[in-house]
């Protein structure tokens, strides 16, 4: 039997894709996340900080919902069969999400803060640049990945001030408490 598949079909096939590539975006970045330390160790506390610098907690919100975002988006291009520029935007996809990952261990684990800043500026235009194909196939899924971009610019700040406030970061050891008795 050939025919042309229904909508519900067709949002079967989106639900598939969503009910793999999201959970799989969401664990990838909070393996990172965890693995890397992020904001836990004492080397980040001791850093110098700019006034705007939200609280903790609000990363570990704000990133699981961009995450979420980001898996939606790519699994409306992946639904997208037969697209133009489906494949190269996945890759685009797939390369930002791996430049994003490894971001929290250059910062967090290997405390190279100026290296870390580049790293987020190539990260910002591979976004951008994945957005843009996005937007080329499905415009809702450029949409899903503009707050990322917004929140990537904010990033790119912040890093930037950390950087300007910790000429010394990469180097900065913190030190052992002891007590002496």
């Amino acid at each position: 039997m050939v025919g042309i598949a229904t909508k519900g079909q067709l949002r079967m096939s989106f639900l598939r894709w969503a009910l793999v590539v999201v959970p799989l975006v969401v664990l990838l970045g909070s393996l990172s996340g965890m693995l890397a330390g992020s904001s836990e160790t004492g080397w980040y506390r001791a850093l110098e900080k700019p006034i705007f610098q939200p609280p903790g907690y609000l990363f570990g919100i704000v990133w699981p919902i961009l995450y979420v975002m980001m898996g939606l988006a790519l699994a409306m291009i992946l639904h997208a069969r037969g697209s133009r520029g489906r494949g190269l935007a996945i890759a685009l996809f797939v390369a930002q999400l791996v430049a994003n990952l490894l971001w929290s261990p250059l910062f967090f684990g290997m405390h190279q803060v100026s290296a870390a800043l580049l790293w987020l500026a190539a990260i910002f235009l591979l976004a951008a640049g994945t957005t843009y194909l996005f937007a080329r196939i499905r415009p809702a899924a450029a949409w899903l990945m503009a707050p990322y971009l917004a929140w990537l610019c904010f990033a790119l700040l912040l890093n930037f001030q950390v950087d300007r406030l910790n000429p010394d970061a990469e180097t900065l050891v913190v030190g052992a408490t002891s007590t002496q008795i």
